[in-house]
């Protein structure tokens, strides 16, 4: 793949770069500012942007901003953002802007490889990669009556969804057939009251729709977070 990274952090920054060129992937550059970002992307029109969450000037939310900016611009391009805690906040304006071609993970696993070039290639197909502890977190919140009537296995499986696993691959780590993630899934769309849809969305927007029907408190100032 063709990247191009967006981290302020020199460490981390170079840190990346080597983990990803010995993975065999192209690095076309590092911003290390918010306002050198658009720029590079449409300069270099990469395949995928690997955005940390945080960049300086205010080293807020920049990343969630310029996540939706190149969205709206290079609607071809996937955006890995990266980030050292669980925002749920973050996660759902992100996620608000559409579910396709999206990654939100902890940097933590960023050096696990098989984690992040499984996230990489998902989201660069056009599919969606979340934080596994962020849907943990999500379906831990109380007060949901339709989450809650979720049986253990079918929140499971929703957890496996969320993060993007295909039917196959769900079936794979549970260790059950394919026909019973389905059965699983489609009772799940039922109580949440999704409508039938053919796309793979649908398996997403069941998570999504958790988050978009509970508040969730602004994310918090993390100034010591580098």
């Amino acid at each position: 793949m063709r990247l191009l990274i967006a981290d302020d952090s020199f460490i981390e920054g170079t840190g990346l770069t080597t983990l990803l060129t010995g993975m065999g992937h192209q690095v076309l550059g590092t911003a290390v500012r918010a306002e050198q970002v658009l720029p590079m992307v449409a300069r270099t029109m990469p395949d995928l942007v690997v955005m940390d969450i945080r960049m300086p000037p205010t080293n807020t939310d920049e990343g969630i901003r310029l996540t939706a900016a190149i969205r709206d611009r290079h609607p071809s391009i996937a955006v890995l953002v990266l980030s050292k805690y669980v925002e749920p906040s973050y996660a759902a304006t992100l996620l608000a802007g559409g579910v396709t071609r999206i990654g939100y993970l902890l940097k933590d696993n960023v050096s696990r490889p098989a984690v992040l070039q499984d996230a990489m290639t998902r989201i660069v197909a056009g599919g969606t990669a979340i934080e596994e502890e962020l849907v943990a977190q999500l379906l831990r919140r109380p007060g949901d009556a339709a989450l809650d009537s979720l049986t253990a296995r079918e929140v499971e499986v929703l957890k496996l969804m969320a993060q993007g696993l295909s039917d196959r691959g769900i079936a794979d780590r549970l260790g059950v057939s394919t026909a019973t993630v389905s059965t699983h899934g489609q009772q799940t769309f039922y109580k949440l009251g999704l409508p039938k849809a053919k796309s793979d969305n649908r398996r997403v927007q069941a998570v999504l729709e958790y988050i978009r029907r509970t508040p969730h408190p602004p994310a918090k100032e993390h100034r010591d977070e580098r």
